[in-house]
């Protein structure tokens, strides 16, 4: 058996240790990666596969990537939902005895990404903790490019489905989770990335025993703290470093927030579209004017974490208001915030060691903001802002260590000098001073030369192999003087050296390396007293993206005409010509057209809502929710006044989808929600109900959207405020008898032959749902159209008997029974009718069945109704 070599014996050592993840060797100037691994990289970064003898009787597969160009890579594999465990050489080659000493420094998990190039500057990268414990949760999420650390855990009564809508929020690149979560994440898949990447921890990690020596002050039995402590130890052990800059971790209760479920999320498109997952088109999209990216992070939570206290939205919408009258400052202090970088990520980068000398360039140019966007915030005499610039550090003592000590335009790499200033240390003017003179005095030496010896093309030469060299081409050889030392042959000429310039060359790198050297101590040295201030540095950055957020909703409301909202415990829901935030952006200065809505929990508590396909009702009933939630951050919102009762939580039903995956049809799927929406909602609920019933037949959909109705309006059972769009006119006639419930339709302009849609929504049914001209709008051939009316008038008139009048005798009589034989029973007929009905085999009917024979039983009545008057 061939024996493997002391390298790859350090290969297969390093792998061992991290099985799950791809490993990056570095072997001079390339990362290699072999066997299984180099095959998974060549296939997804498209790279050749080679090999390598390993000392065994194959070739080890193999395939590598320059070192400098590595973290594209990187990037690239972590996307994809790989780990990769970088393995650098720690020790210098030429110092080394024996084979070069190399450790793993490093994990990149899609949850531990750090580099600006692989992130997303608009939206948190989190990971996250899950530990369950039967039926209960303890979760953690953090973002470590920025420190945010959030905690919770799921008590009595918040069931998986609970975690389902925070994971749906959290929307997390990995989960770290016991093995009891494993079968609870394949039930919750859906609400979940496709591609997250799942890291099942063993066990012992989430004991009492394992939690103190993380977090000694928590509570042993908080399951919070279990998934915390083990979250901050997978970072510990991923970046083998502490994570220094999670300053602190801050408990939430998912009570104080308003739920929104997966199904409201995607359907309000409240961060990205439904159709194709991007974020222009989305509430969040059309509301950002913030100028920074730690901003326009702490919006996207704001809008995925709306408000139940009425405090805070009161105290966020006074910040607003008082941001919005002071147009001239709120000018300044855009400009200002406009040339911020990323203060939070920086911090990050400062904490873990990964900051380079234009990292603290950038830092630096910021904190010269922040003097003037201090001065700019006192300008606006506001308690609300006023709170803020309270705790806006100018950090006028970092900026000025910076100023001083860090080259405006330094290079990327730390190896390579000129990071620092000139006089900033006398030691480094020195050396540069030495090294400068010596390079000159090279320079002199080659015309010297010249001139000495006649040839004219004689040059000095530099290259890190053998330093410094006089270049004579081949034609020159004879003059060359006998005390040059020939160093080197080339094809078209020598390379020589002298004593003279082997002394300079020592003088001269020797300078060059120590002054490189002693400029990256002093810069490690910088980059340490920078992160001493870190508390401040965050809360600094905490306090801009706050600054940043208010005076981007106030910029919106400015320029928008949005109008301040009460929010209040009442029942109502007033909006008096509301708009739709996303619509009317996307028409620029098109007129969009506005809507009133009044709800509230005694006469109007449900609306049914018909009219055309395209109409707008969808959006009408949209614009209603983005409305609500648009208040409850403490917003202004798109209308000319509005009031708002708190709403608890918001529930969407709205479009058809199948579950092929999990086997459900579109009809299973839409049950499922309704279901979960009946189950979930309470009486301060808002719910947006479109379409009910519609994949299934049409008396079956029928019934089920006239029993949800039913079911929705009695405040005795729910009383939620609730809009609910339909095409089943027959369910307009409700209005007549269940208290609560109205009519509203999308209005059409007819008049003239040709339908026009209005887009205004106006009390009363509708009949009509103008589906064949809806038809002829979108290019249905003119011959199908034709017929299609010709077929909607005959079946009309053959159905019309049928239907007429059938909701209102249907209706839940005031008792709460349907009485549909009463009238029936009532003469001598009535033993007749009874023996039909035992003769009826219902459970082999269908709905449609069933309804025929009540058709064919009630004529019967009428029949002997007529014969005993």
């Amino acid at each position: 058996m061939t024996r493997i070599t002391p390298m790859m014996q350090q290969y297969i050592g390093q792998k061992q240790a991290w099985p799950d993840c791809l490993l990056f060797f570095r072997l001079g100037d390339f990362y290699e990666l072999f066997f299984d691994d180099a095959v998974t990289a060549a296939r997804e970064l498209e790279l050749a596969l080679t090999g390598r003898d390993c000392g065994q009787s194959e070739r080890a597969p193999m395939c590598g990537v320059p070192y400098h160009a590595a973290e594209n890579y990187i990037n690239r594999l972590v996307i994809r939902g790989y780990k990769v465990a970088i393995c650098e050489q720690v020790e210098d080659p030429a110092l080394a005895k024996g084979i070069v000493r190399r450790e793993v420094i490093r994990v990149v998990t899609p949850g531990t990404m750090l580099e600006p190039s692989a992130l997303d500057e608009k939206r948190n990268n989190y990971i996250v903790s899950v530990y369950q414990l039967n039926q209960y949760y303890g979760l953690a999420a953090c973002d470590l490019s920025t420190g945010l650390f959030e905690t919770t855990q799921l008590v009595v009564g918040q069931t998986t489905a609970k975690l389902a809508d925070e994971l749906a929020r959290l929307n997390p690149a990995e989960i770290v989770h016991n093995g009891a979560f494993s079968e609870t994440a394949a039930n919750i898949q859906s609400v979940i990335r496709s591609n997250v990447t799942l890291s099942c921890r063993p066990d012992h990690e989430f004991l009492p025993e394992f939690m103190q020596e993380i977090l000694p002050d928590a509570d042993d039995h908080a399951l919070w703290a279990r998934a915390s402590a083990v979250l901050i130890h997978y970072l510990k052990e991923t970046q083998h470093q502490a994570p220094d800059h999670i300053a602190r971790i801050e408990p939430y209760q998912i009570a104080d927030f308003m739920t929104l479920d997966i199904n409201a999320r995607r359907n309000l498109e409240l961060t990205e579209t439904l159709r194709d997952k991007q974020r222009k088109g989305s509430l969040l999209w059309a509301i950002d004017r913030t100028m920074t990216s730690m901003g326009s992070r702490l919006l996207r939570r704001w809008v995925e974490q709306p408000l139940l206290s009425l405090h805070d939205i009161q105290a966020r919408q006074a910040a607003v208001a008082d941001f919005k009258s002071a147009y001239l400052a709120r000018q300044e202090i855009r400009e200002r915030l406009h040339g911020l970088f990323d203060l939070e990520r920086l911090c990050s980068k400062l904490a873990l060691k990964t900051a380079h000398a234009r990292d603290l360039v950038a830092l630096r140019r910021s904190l010269a903001k922040l003097p003037g966007l201090a001065a700019n915030l006192g300008e606006i005499d506001s308690p609300a802002v006023r709170s803020w610039t309270d705790k806006l550090d100018p950090l006028a003592d970092i900026e000025a260590l910076l100023t001083a000590a860090i080259h405006d335009e330094p290079p990327l790499s730390l190896k390579e000098g000129q990071l620092i200033k000139d006089g900033f240390r006398e030691h480094v003017d020195q050396l540069r001073a030495a090294a400068r003179d010596g390079k000159q005095w090279i320079i002199d030496l080659e015309n010297r030369e010249r001139e000495r010896t006649g040839i004219r093309s004689l040059k000095v030469g530099y290259n890190k192999v053998f330093g410094f060299y006089l270049d004579v081409t081949k034609s020159n050889l004879t003059q060359v003087p006998d005390d040059y030392v020939r160093k080197q042959t080339l094809a078209n000429g020598e390379r020589y050296i002298t004593s003279e310039l082997k002394e300079m060359e020592d003088t001269v790198l020797g300078a060059e390396q120590k002054s490189i050297a002693l400029e990256y101590e002093l810069f490690c040295e910088i980059r340490d007293q920078v992160l001493q201030q870190l508390p401040r540095l965050q809360q600094t950055a905490q306090t801009v993206a706050a600054i940043d957020c208010l005076a981007g909703l106030a910029e919106l409301a400015d320029r928008q005409q949005y109008c301040r909202p009460e929010v209040d415990l009442s029942d109502q829901l007033r909006i008096s010509g509301g708009r739709h935030p996303v619509v009317e952006k996307m028409l620029g200065d098109s007129q969009f057209v506005p809507n009133d809505t009044v709800l509230n929990l005694s006469d109007r508590r449900l609306m049914i809502l018909t009219g055309p396909n395209m109409a707008g009702k969808s959006t009408y009933m949209r614009q209603v929710a983005q409305i609500v939630l648009l208040a409850q951050i403490g917003s202004f919102v798109p209308a000319q006044s509005a009031r708002i009762g708190l709403v608890d939580r918001v529930f969407t039903r709205v479009g058809a989808s199948d579950d092929l995956g999990g086997g459900q049809s579109t009809f299973m799927v839409e049950m499922s929600e309704v279901a979960a929406i009946l189950e979930h909602a309470t009486a301060r609920s808002l719910l947006i109900l479109d379409e009910i019933g519609r994949g299934t037949s049409t008396y079956d959909g029928l019934s089920i959207a006239w029993s949800v109705i039913e079911h929705i309006s009695d405040p005795a059972v729910l009383g939620s405020r609730t809009l609910f769009a339909t095409h089943y006119h027959e369910l307009t006639d409700l209005a007549q008898s269940m208290p609560g419930v109205f009519n509203c339709h999308v209005a059409v302009d007819d008049s003239e032959g040709e339908v026009i849609f209005l887009h205004q929504i106006r009390e009363g049914g509708s009949d009509d749902s103008y589906g064949i001209e809806v038809a002829r709008i979108a290019g249905v051939p003119d011959s199908v159209v034709r017929r299609a009316r010709e077929l909607l008038v005959q079946l009309e008139t053959e159905n019309d008997a049928r239907t007429k009048g059938k909701v209102r005798r249907y209706a839940k009589p005031m008792d709460g029974q349907i009485d549909l034989f009463a009238s029936a029973m009532a003469g001598q007929g009535a033993g007749e009718l009874l023996s039909a009905l035992r003769q009826l085999d219902i459970s082999q009917m269908t709905p449609l069945d069933a309804l025929n024979t009540l058709y064919d039983l009630q004529q019967k009545a009428k029949t002997s109704g007529g014969k005993n008057r």
